[in-house]
């Protein structure tokens, strides 16, 4: 089981009020929330393996080198030197290193890799996997993971992180007319505002799932637009000629990376906890409660 982590604590920052608060009145609704989620979780799903994966790099250079244009409205401050800053609430920040202290006291692995996002993580992990893969994420970027051979599903929180849809290739057929592999070819012809992508001007979701069907995959369709035999209407084909220098690019920085350098890290579900005096501290320090003695029970039956 992968973690798209950020992901689900700004799910659990955004769905458990900020009333849930440390004894100095600091709030720990993220930190509770994501526990409380990961307990669900473990508890529903008895994973072998759990890695918490990471943005070292929420918005790599070399994805922004290719498309300037990806994330650039959700950067905070421009960094010269490693990462941008992203815009995140005031009361999330101060909650993330938590976050990080209470997982590493958990022994649960917590990876991160430098110059990557957290989806490269994922994608790595899973193109290495041997058995089946459960990805949790309320990104749909990775339902280009999705493969009903090798056992990759995606499970999508669907109203905070209380509810979970299975995404298998059925459901993405159903929704958007393409498998797993399909659907990052998908997403980059429609583009996604929240990311900074621009698309494929007057290429809408419904028009990019028929050119897919149509013609199988990007190339397929790039190579319908220099078939003058080709069935494209003399609007799309403009749009798709004059979107070339897009389209050239966007499929590196759409598809997830496989080949990121992982540590050698264990990824085993703890059944106890790395460091129980670091975890009393925290629990102690931050209110951690309930949500953390939930968690741990789970972890040690």
């Amino acid at each position: 089981m992968l973690l798209d982590t950020a992901s689900l604590y700004f799910r659990a920052y955004f769905g458990v009020p900020d009333s849930v608060r440390a004894p100095d009145g600091t709030p720990v609704n993220a930190v509770r929330g994501l526990l409380d989620f990961i307990d669900r979780l473990v508890k529903d799903h008895r994973p072998d393996h759990l890695v918490a994966c990471m943005d070292a790099d929420w918005r790599p250079h070399w994805r922004v080198e290719l498309i300037p244009s990806y994330k650039a409205h959700r950067v905070a401050e421009e960094r010269p030197a490693g990462p941008d800053e992203e815009e995140v609430p005031d009361t999330l920040s101060p909650q993330v290193p938590v976050i990080e202290a209470v997982l590493d006291a958990l022994g649960i692995a917590r990876v991160g890799v430098a110059g990557y996002e957290a989806d490269d993580v994922i994608g790595t992990y899973t193109a290495r996997a041997t058995g089946p893969v459960d990805i949790v994420t309320g990104d749909r970027d990775l339902y280009q993971l999705v493969d009903d051979a090798r056992g990759v599903r995606v499970l999508y929180p669907v109203k905070g992180v209380g509810t979970l849809n299975l995404v298998d290739e059925a459901a993405l057929r159903e929704k958007y007319g393409v498998d797993g592999g399909g659907y990052a070819d998908l997403a980059l012809l429609r583009g996604d505002p929240s990311d900074g992508l621009p698309g494929v001007p007057g290429i809408g979701e419904k028009t990019a799932a028929k050119l897919l069907a149509e013609f199988g995959d990007l190339a397929g369709i790039q190579a319908a637009v220099d078939d003058p035999k080709a069935k494209l209407t003399p609007t799309q084909r403009k749009r798709l000629t004059e979107a070339a220098p897009y389209l050239a690019v966007a499929p590196k920085v759409v598809r997830v990376a496989d080949d990121v350098p992982l540590p050698d890290t264990g990824t085993a579900l703890p059944h106890g906890p790395r460091d129980a005096g670091a975890l009393d501290a925290l629990a102690a320090r931050w209110g951690l409660g309930g949500s953390l003695q939930r968690l741990l029970t789970t972890l040690t039956t």
